[in-house]
């Protein structure tokens, strides 16, 4: 059974559900692999729950005529939803990078909610697990697609943007993350590039921040590549004179506020200056709001709208969130932490202005033969940070010879703050989401 024929099948049976605890009456059953698991086994008991076929891609568990063999089940996932997603005319916008592309998205499907029905990747289904199944979420209600995409293999945008089909695209920037899987910080460009390819191939505009050096570089590489011009729409915060959106900060305190203003140097106009107050944490956020104005711009949104969703845009998900408890403030970033995410936002907790000030930092996974180096380097901005109190959680740090208190994980943390209570202090909490520090919060 080809392609073709399966998405005909899916259409008589629209719901695909590759959990076997979760078989809607009716619906298809995928079976995907896992480190630990293998949905194969499970085809047999999902048509017994409710589905109406399986899909496995091991001969040995065809045991039934409503069992149907493919090569492989996960490409087979990835196949299907291309082909939904070719059902429908709308805009796709693809994005990608080492920082800021959840917060990107976010920001961007709140200001074109302004004036379209909008379909967004939810939390971060960006593998290629979760943009299939974000793919198949479209429906005839909605006007315009955002389709985040993450990375930690070479090759692996490349495999995402050929199953989503953007129409445009983003990179946030690009970073020393996922090391171990990349090998250089080469691989990671090369990698996040790939959506620059797939745009560039098939004449596809593509939004660029003018004022960072290694997207100019990478937009530039692959237009010779292609021997084409693209079709760029540059953000920034510099002057140059082909930056169509330009913002600067205004202040920190701790909330971003910021102003932005349209430019046409060739027609000579300039918009007035705007100037929105945010409910993000950190300058670093200005990328991540330029370019949900100049997506928004592009797309027709008007300019007041555009302001009403950047102002009352609220981030969860431990993204850069301002929370008072009854002892201190906290700034809790602990969802992702790489070298360039961890500087940005040392850098910027530097700026806020506070009597006194702690940092609770976790460790940087996926660095591979930099770990040490990289988390050395930590230490050191910490080191001319001079905050009145930092501790370090996580075994990189324990071997990075700091000067201040290093624990474990953060159950020696709990324990600690069981003994000392912090109280007065601005607190920032960062750490990759695997070392758990979002479970800080309630205890400061």
């Amino acid at each position: 059974m080809n392609i073709k024929e399966l998405y005909q099948l899916y259409q008589q049976h629209p719901v695909i559900t590759t959990d076997s605890r979760n078989c809607p009456e009716g619906s298809i059953f995928l079976a995907l692999k896992g480190a630990s698991f293998n949905g194969n086994q499970f085809a047999q008991q999902a048509l017994e729950k409710g589905c109406a076929y399986a899909i496995v891609d091991e001969e040995e568990h065809k045991t039934d005529e409503r069992i149907i063999l493919v090569d492989d089940c996960l490409q087979t996932f990835k196949d299907l939803a291309r082909e939904h997603r070719r059902q429908f005319l709308l805009p796709v916008i693809g994005i990608t990078g080492t920082n800021g592309k959840t917060t990107t998205k976010e920001l961007i499907r709140s200001v074109l909610a302004e004036e379209y029905d909008v379909m967004a990747t939810e939390g971060n289904f960006n593998n290629d697990v979760g943009v299939p199944k974000t793919l198949f979420r479209l429906n005839d209600s909605y006007d315009i697609a955002v389709v985040e995409m993450g990375a930690s293999h070479p090759g692996d945008i490349k495999t995402l943007v050929e199953t989503c089909e953007p129409t445009c695209g983003l990179i946030t920037n690009v970073g020393r993350a996922h090391l171990q899987g990349f090998g250089s910080f080469e691989g990671v460009c090369k990698t996040k590039g790939e959506l620059y390819d797939f745009l560039l191939e098939h004449e596809c505009p593509v939004f660029v921040n003018r004022d960072n050096e290694h997207l100019m570089q990478m937009i530039s590489e692959r237009s010779a590549a292609n021997n084409q011009e693209p079709d760029v729409y540059y953000y920034g915060q510099g002057d140059s004179e082909d930056i169509l959106i330009r913002g600067e900060v205004v202040r920190c305190d701790p909330f971003l506020t910021f102003r932005w203003r349209e430019q046409d140097h060739e027609a000579h106009y300039q918009s007035d200056w705007m100037e929105v107050k945010t409910h993000l944490i950190g300058a670093y956020n200005l990328d991540n709001l330029l370019a949900a104005i100049i997506v928004g711009y592009v797309n027709n949104v008007p300019f007041e709208h555009i302001n009403h969703a950047l102002e009352n845009y609220v981030p969860t998900n431990n993204r850069s969130q301002l929370t008072k408890t009854t002892k201190n403030s906290l700034i809790v970033d602990a969802y992702n932490a790489n070298p360039s995410s961890m500087k940005a936002a040392i850098d910027n907790f530097r700026l806020v202005e506070a009597p006194r000030k702690m940092a609770i930092l976790g460790m940087m996974g996926e660095l591979g033969d930099v770990s040490q180096e990289e988390h050395r380097k930590v230490v050191q901005m910490l080191e001319e940070s001079h905050f009145d109190e930092v501790w370090l959680v996580g075994a990189e740090f324990q071997k990075a010879n700091a000067p201040f208190r290093t624990f474990a994980d953060v159950e020696e943390v709990k324990q600690e703050l069981t003994r000392h209570q912090p109280e007065g202090l601005t607190i920032l909490i960062k750490g990759s989401n695997s070392t758990h520090l979002y479970e800080l919060p309630p205890l400061l």
